[in-house]
């Protein structure tokens, strides 16, 4: 008797992986050994540095990454290879095991940043940006998923309290880097970038040395040569990134909150591979960013730990909120329609708009905190917009692409939108 193949009767399909990947900006997890590296509030045994209050920040830290649960997650600001050990024991006591790690060792450094994983790692390295203190090593860490090849970048990029050409220094050399591999190559790139996903409109000409150019912008290329974000259907096999902030609405795109500025600082960046169908997808809609509720204080900004008079109160997590997405060996990635159909605002208003639709030469007429109301002369209507923080001038003109809208208090809302372009505003008068 002739026999059947048991692959014929079970398709290779069925021994797909789904996956996700995040990235946690941990806040200063530094261990209670004393190297001579460590901030000065990390000296063991002063400013209330006990071991009682290290392994309450180790903990909480282990807290966040378990309700994160991705299965790899890239971490900023972890002091050595020390401490990131004693992590995946804290990690494993409260039954969340992450096997493997990884984590770079710039000498000279206070922190660094590191990698955990559920999947074996098959290669690692460091990139060198500059060997000058202050700037972080990229970690490049390369696994094998479900057959599928794929590497993964993690950054920590230089504050804002340095000038836009430190960030753009760090985005050259990774740029350097990935056009290296190999033609059609998959690889994630992550981390604090200390960048928002709209760096470009913050940059100042007169007060930075970029030229008005960004590491994450220009150099990364999540803007198009007009000045566009990129979208999954507009990242091609070019050097160019879709950067996930844009799935979701204007106003939830933070991890990161100064004095209620708040930032994308983290994000997650992917090429055109991630979405062509081949090898891994990223899985549509699946960004987030973890809020949950012991993340903030109780006022309502989040609750980073707690350090003030000189002293650690021994409570509190990260001044960052972690960011996750999924991807996927099977899911493919459903590609939006990239057709904008011309409106006008009395079609937001409608049952089922067809979205994304184009707004031409509409008027900010008001605009108080995050919401600003425009109004369209060829309609003569008009409707708000809320989460604007930067990038809408009052009495100026814009033609905008509207994503999406909510029923907010009985009245539509824009709630995401990106402007196609600006008049001068003197021709608004």
């Amino acid at each position: 008797m002739k026999q059947i193949s048991f692959s014929l009767l079970f398709p290779l399909f069925l021994y797909s992986l789904d996956f996700t990947v995040a990235s946690y900006n941990i806040e200063n997890l530094f261990d209670f050994s004393y190297s001579g590296d460590e901030y000065q509030e990390y000296i063991p045994h002063t400013h209330n540095w006990t071991k009682k209050n290290f392994n309450k920040k180790l903990l909480n830290s282990s807290e966040v990454i378990c309700d994160i649960n991705a299965d790899i997650i890239g971490l900023q600001e972890v002091e050595n290879k020390r401490v990131l050990k004693l992590l995946q024991e804290k990690l494993r006591s409260i039954g969340c095991i992450y096997e493997y790690s990884v984590v770079t060792h710039k000498s000279k450094s206070a922190i660094q940043v590191g990698l955990l994983s559920k999947y074996p790692i098959q290669a690692s390295k460091e990139i060198v940006v500059n060997k000058k203190r202050g700037y972080r090593n990229i970690l490049e860490v390369k696994f094998i998923l479900d057959s599928s090849p794929i590497v993964i970048y993690v950054n920590h990029w230089k504050s804002k309290a340095s000038p836009e050409s430190y960030r753009i220094l760090s985005a050259k050399v990774l740029k350097r880097r990935v056009t290296s591999l190999p033609k059609g190559s998959e690889y994630i790139l992550l981390g604090d970038f200390n960048s928002d996903y709209n760096e470009y409109l913050h940059i100042s000409k007169k007060h930075d040395d970029s030229l008005g150019k960004t590491g994450i912008n220009h150099i990364l290329k999540t803007i198009n040569s007009k000045g566009k974000f990129n979208r999954p259907h507009s990242v091609n096999s070019s050097f160019s990134h879709y950067n996930l902030w844009l799935e979701l609405e204007n106003y939830k795109r933070w991890s990161h909150n100064f004095y209620g500025d708040k930032q994308a600082l983290d994000a997650l960046l992917l090429p055109s591979t991630l979405f062509d169908g081949k090898g891994i997808d990223y899985i549509a809609d699946s960004f987030k960013v973890l809020k949950k509720n012991y993340l903030f204080h109780k006022k309502g900004y989040i609750f980073r730990w707690e350090y003030n008079k000189g002293k650690h109160k021994g409570r509190g997590y990260s001044d960052h909120l972690p960011i996750v997405a999924g991807f996927s060996t099977l899911k493919r990635y459903n590609k939006i329609n990239s057709f904008v159909s011309k409106a006008s605002i009395p079609e937001l208003f409608s049952t089922t708009p067809h979205f994304p639709l184009l707004l031409k030469r509409v008027k900010v007429i008001s605009k108080k905190r995050k919401k600003v109301s425009i109004f369209q002369m060829s309609s003569n209507s008009s409707i708000s917009i809320y989460g604007v923080k930067r990038g809408l001038r009052l009495g100026c003109l814009y033609d905008i692409v509207v994503y999406k809208r909510k029923l907010y208090n009985g009245s539509y809302e824009i709630i995401d939108f990106e402007i196609e372009k600006s008049y001068d505003c003197k021709e608004s008068k």
